[in-house]
């Protein structure tokens, strides 16, 4: 029975067994959220961002724009070993997305639960709508779900053996965590809280955090070098982000977002498990855990425009600490033959809301059930909705895009096309084109969205002939001698702003592309 788990003779019967251990159970669970994810892993087609993350993938750097490099850097193997299909890069987040199930069962057991907790933590994260949203799409954020949860894990090593292996481990995974996402910054503040109201206390004036600090800068350094060559970009990004992009969000509105996210339903759990993590006597070993969500939640309330998926990495120990205390209650009252059906409930309650958070219904079955159960698109940025959330919404028109782009190509004469460049207002436009449009003889896009600016014009073209996507026609007259609309991009479930959308050619550019250039930096 690993320390930190109940010693009374009662916790150590049959019925309890504290600390069990349920390898095989857990890896059930993890198979079957992969198996989920791997059934609809092609449905709704490409996010916006995928397009984005491939084209930074072909152009392998110490840091991007908007984010570490970590995420791209695994992308650029996976294009090496599998190409880009959109299978090849899905893979490796529904595989994080199931590591992240089974390693909440593992917190579950460090922290005392039998099998039945452990299993109750599994497939409450199995289930959860973040989780199963984050681990569809490639982005470093299923990687990011998966690093807390280990550093989680980690930390209980730590409070119950303080094996120097752990520390070690820690110092990695919280190096390689800043080196995917910079908001683990938030981790390792509240885990030095938690550790602060924990028994790994007494372990932090030992050597051990400073070699876990050592540890994780040195992995951090070549993204900050890359920060302070390139004049910190992503401070840049993240305020005009803040102060453009993202909404302002209450305090009610940020636990609603709360609640939406993990679902109405694991709220019975991951609330309890927090109150049982922060107060309870038998969680002492896991104090830092509900310290370190409690840290977190706070920091982000108090910058007023967080998402509310910023916290998501923190609940799996939540999950694990509801579990406990729910199978430690079911066992005060001699009421174990309700383990099952409590599972099988949460099985049942939790299936309506899947089609939320996995496209497991065709596009028109979404929008009639959605409209059923009168629950209406999101979104969490200054942006005008369509029949689909955001999430859905950005799957869609990017077929439709790149063959209105490759129809105003082909109409070019044969020497305008020689020398043609395309120009896209967003890296999703722009990276679409990029993609999808090689296969179909397109010169790659240029933007001046964030790392697409970075990367500067690309392309044949010396601007004396250009395909412009979008963009206002007023503004796009100002820069071209000859401005001429070719064609429209019209879907149906796109982002409004992306639907309806205008194809130009413009010819005698009036500025040199180089002058152009600078100007056109939008960092968001």
């Amino acid at each position: 029975m690993p320390e930190g788990a109940p010693s009374s003779a009662d916790m150590r019967a049959p019925e309890y067994q504290s600390g069990a251990r349920a390898d095989g159970m857990l890896l059930g669970f993890a198979l079957a959220q992969l198996a989920l994810l791997l059934a609809f892993v092609t449905r709704y087609g490409w996010f916006r961002d995928e397009f984005y993350y491939v084209v930074c993938a072909r152009h392998p750097a110490a840091g991007y724009v908007d984010q570490p490099p970590l995420s791209i850097l695994i992308l650029a193997v996976v294009r090496a070993l599998a190409g880009e299909s959109l299978v090849a890069i899905r893979l490796l987040p529904a595989l994080a997305g199931a590591a992240t199930v089974f390693m909440t069962g593992r917190i579950a057991r460090a922290l005392g639960g039998g099998r039945f907790a452990q299993a109750m933590a599994a497939c409450a994260a199995l289930l959860a709508p973040v989780v199963l949203a984050e681990s569809h799409y490639y982005s470093m954020n299923a990687f990011d779900l998966l690093i807390w949860t280990l550093a989680g894990w980690l930390t209980l090593r730590i409070a119950s053996a303080a094996a120097p292996r752990d520390w070690l481990a820690l110092g990695a995974v919280l190096g390689l965590g800043l080196l995917n996402k910079v908001s683990v910054l938030w981790l390792i503040a509240g885990l030095f809280a938690g550790m602060l109201a924990g028994p790994q206390r007494a372990q932090l004036g030992t050597r051990w955090p400073w070699i876990v600090a050592a540890i994780a800068a040195l992995l951090f350094a070549p993204h900050l070098a890359w920060q302070i060559a390139h004049g910190w970009p992503t401070l840049e990004f993240m305020r005009n982000a803040a102060g453009r992009k993202m909404v302002e969000v209450s305090l009610s509105g940020f636990w609603r977002n709360q609640v939406r996210m993990m679902s109405p339903i694991t709220v019975l759990l991951w609330l309890p498990g927090l109150i049982w993590l922060l107060f309870a006597r038998a969680a002492r070993p896991g104090r830092a855990l509900g310290v370190m969500y409690a840290v977190v939640a706070t920091l982000l309330i108090a910058a007023g425009r967080s998402r509310a998926s910023y916290l998501a990495p923190a609940y799996p120990a939540l999950l694990a600490g509801g579990a406990i205390a729910l199978e430690r209650w079911l066992y005060a009252r001699r009421w174990n033959a309700l383990r099952v059906p409590a599972l099988v409930l949460l099985i049942a309650l939790e299936a309506p809301i899947v089609p939320f958070a996995l496209p497991v219904l065709k596009v028109e079955s979404y929008v009639r059930y959605a409209h059923a159960l009168g629950i209406g698109p999101s979104t969490e940025e200054h942006q005008r909705m369509g029949s689909l959330p955001q999430q859905y919404a950005d799957m869609f028109g990017w077929e439709e895009l790149v063959s209105e782009v490759e129809k105003a190509y082909r109409a070019l004469p044969a020497d305008e096309r020689a020398r043609c460049s395309i120009f896209a207002q967003n890296y999703g436009e722009a990276g679409a084109i990029s993609v999808l449009g090689r296969a179909r003889g397109l010169p790659p896009a240029m933007s001046g969205h964030n790392n697409f600016w970075l990367w500067g014009p690309a392309g044949p073209g010396d601007g004396s002939v250009m395909i412009v996507v979008g963009g206002d026609r007023d503004d796009n007259e100002q820069v071209f001698e000859r401005l001429e609309r070719v064609g429209t991009v019209r879907s149906t479930y796109a982002m409004p702003y992306e639907q309806d959308m205008p194809v130009y050619v413009g010819r005698g550019l009036r500025i040199p592309v180089a002058k152009l250039w600078p100007g056109l930096k939008r960092y968001i």
